[in-house]
């Protein structure tokens, strides 16, 4: 439970972003990045798999604005296969749907919430903490990016 302006909030954890703002998570999905790849990883699949997940995520979270945070790529020392060189993604694929206090200043932090919901890519399924979340995530522009809803 974390204390937000005399507000007791249920959340998994929270995120301190880099603009100070705290934000909670509610809810959190890790999968495998390449989890059942018949081939290689190369560009075309790694679109393929980031465009999957994009669209999952906006069905799953339709009232919610979707976030990717362009994931690193990594390009090992391979011979190209068919489909050009490896391309690695970091091994696991986040979906994170945070909520924070109110971006509009008139809105009664008791009676509205901002959210946005966000895709990340990460090494291992730790759990995002505080200020030692990925820099990535905690880079997040949330003020240009989430929406403030009613309770």
């Amino acid at each position: 439970m974390h204390d937000r302006s005399g507000v007791r909030t249920m959340s998994l954890t929270r995120v301190v972003l880099a603009t100070g703002r705290p934000v909670d998570l509610a809810e959190v999905r890790f999968t495998s990045t390449y989890g059942g790849l018949d081939g290689y990883p190369c560009k075309p699949f790694n679109d393929l798999v980031i465009r999957g997940l994009l669209s999952a995520t906006e069905r799953s979270f339709p009232t919610v604005p979707v976030h990717l945070v362009p994931p690193p790529r990594e390009y090992p020392h391979h011979f190209p296969g068919a489909y050009g060189p490896v391309e690695i993604l970091p091994p696991v694929a986040c979906v994170g749907s945070f909520r924070s206090t109110p971006l509009h200043p008139a809105h009664d932090p008791a009676l509205s919430y901002s959210a946005l919901t966000v895709i990340w890519f990460q090494r291992t399924t730790r759990m995002p903490h505080e200020c030692d979340a990925e820099a990535s995530l905690r880079g997040v522009d949330w003020e240009g990016l989430a929406r403030d809803h009613e309770v």
